[in-house]
């Protein structure tokens, strides 16, 4: 018990920590002397017990003793190092122990390759691979040149807006076209950019991707689109492109009919059908069937009256010699065949293609 005669109660806790009461005043409502207590805490008790509440007690906030130092005289283990190995020195951001600088200069071009250089029989041997490798260039070049020449196919794409206006017109309305004369420069036919009559593959390309999305848009009107018909519409077009220039160049070549076309010609001719596809598909979603019919008869007209016009100044005009034994009258009537068989061939595939898009 608290012995009232004395000025200061007892610091007496059931805690393992000991409290050394210290009187620092009295308390300004119930004029009882309040301590100040330093806490001395064992090392393996957590942080829980430094800081108790006294002010059940009436007692205030406690103060912590602070630990002592280590000794600073004891000996070290083992000694830091790695502030000296690593450490930033005065010329760089590493030690001199870390080479910042790259390989010697006998692997960029230094002794070692002077004397490489210097030695005959390697510059021979490296001359001697140089020399196969530029001939196996040139040979990889003249093969894919057979099939595909880089600077003949961009022949057919040197076109303007002004060569793409005019094309169009002349699809449209061949009637009007006066001159279908292919312009020549030194024996070369000038670009489609300067003769409106010479053939692109810019026109044809343009015209079946259209055709493409305009097909997409028929079926998504007619709540049938799926990729599968779609895919099915392109690859059928494709096909028959394919088909048509293959049965061109086999019959030019089984009736030995020499003409200046070469394949990408007979290709954008057959291309330009996709001109008048899409002025019938458009007239046809427009204004229903018989739009679609009226507008299928002037673009057959159309692509007929310029394939012929177009094809006579390539196949009627070339000379060829008589090689299977026919007469030299024989020989215009089989050209004049082809054309006209190539002209009739266009509106069959023109509506094979927009029919069953069209309803």
């Amino acid at each position: 018990m608290w012995d009232k005669g004395s000025s200061y109660p007892p610091a007496v806790y059931s805690s393992p920590t000991h409290y050394s009461p210290i009187p620092t005043g009295t308390h300004p409502r119930t004029n009882t002397p309040t301590l100040h207590v330093l806490t001395l805490v064992p090392a393996d008790h957590s942080s829980r017990h430094q800081n108790m509440d006294l002010s059940h007690h009436g007692y205030r906030a406690t103060k912590q003793r602070a630990r002592p130092a280590p000794p600073t005289g004891d000996p070290v283990l083992f000694e830091d190092t790695s502030s000296a190995a690593l450490g930033p020195s005065s010329q760089g951001y590493y030690a001199s122990g870390y080479n910042m600088e790259g390989p010697p200069n006998d692997t960029q071009g230094g002794p070692g390759m002077n004397n490489l250089f210097a030695d005959p029989m390697a510059s021979a041997a490296m001359m001697y691979g140089s020399s196969l490798a530029n001939r196996g260039q040139e040979i990889v070049n003249k093969e894919i040149g057979r099939f595909m020449s880089v600077n003949k196919l961009k022949y057919f794409f040197a076109v303007d807006t002004r060569y793409v206006l005019k094309k169009l017109m002349i699809l449209m309305f061949p009637y009007t076209h006066q001159d279908w004369d292919v312009r020549y420069h030194r024996d070369t036919p000038l670009t489609p950019r300067q003769d409106v009559n010479a053939p692109d593959l810019y026109i044809p390309t343009m015209a079946f991707i259209t055709y493409i999305l305009l097909a997409g848009m028929a079926l998504g009107i007619q709540k049938r689109f799926s990729p599968e018909v779609l895919g099915l519409c392109a690859s059928t077009a494709l096909v028959w492109v394919i088909i048509e220039v293959l049965i061109m160049l086999l019959s030019l070549y089984l009736l030995t009919v020499h003409s200046d076309l070469s394949t990408f010609d007979l290709i954008a001719y057959s291309g330009y059908k996709y001109v008048g596809i899409i002025f019938t598909m458009t007239c046809g979603l427009l204004f229903g069937s018989d739009g679609y019919f009226v507008a299928l008869a002037w673009s057959s007209f159309a692509i007929m009256f310029f394939i012929v016009r177009s094809l006579k100044m390539k196949i009627l005009t070339s000379v060829s010699s008589d090689s299977m034994g026919m007469g030299s009258s024989a020989k215009p009537q089989i050209r004049i065949y082809i054309t006209v068989a190539t002209a009739i061939f266009q509106p069959i595939i023109i509506y094979w293609l927009t029919s069953h898009l069209v309803r």
